[in-house]
């Protein structure tokens, strides 16, 4: 969230973090994209309740919130949540994958624009 990403190469095509994509999910798939969800809906009262800031309030907030209520129960020893922490680590890590995979797709498709729009003129 906030982060700057790609390469110097890629900033003449407009990228900028936290803007949504400026294509169709559907592009260039044969099959339909199921969009994205944590894999336990949890409420926004259960994370203020948990007092979890904002920003990180995303699609693995249902694990961060497992962690910290291992945490707040074993609390001097809480070595015994490492189950917690590597699920929690895991989808934070996954979920990075997912969102660099989609910037290379958008800045993949506004390379293309780009080359189609230089290629008719």
């Amino acid at each position: 969230m906030g982060q700057i990403l790609g390469s110097f190469t890629s900033r003449h095509l407009g990228l900028e973090p936290n803007r949504p994509p400026a294509f169709d999910p559907k592009v260039g798939f044969s099959y339909t994209r199921k969009p994205r969800k944590m894999d336990r809906e949890v409420k926004e009262e259960e994370l203020v309740s948990a007092r979890i800031p904002p920003k990180f309030r995303d699609y693995c907030a249902d694990y961060l919130l497992d962690y910290q209520v291992c945490r707040h129960i074993n609390f001097p020893l809480v070595f015994k949540c490492h189950h917690e922490k590597h699920n929690y680590l895991n989808c934070e890590q996954r979920d990075y994958v997912i969102r660099m995979k989609e910037f290379e797709r958008e800045r993949r498709l506004r390379c293309r624009e780009k080359r189609l729009k230089e290629s008719a003129k």
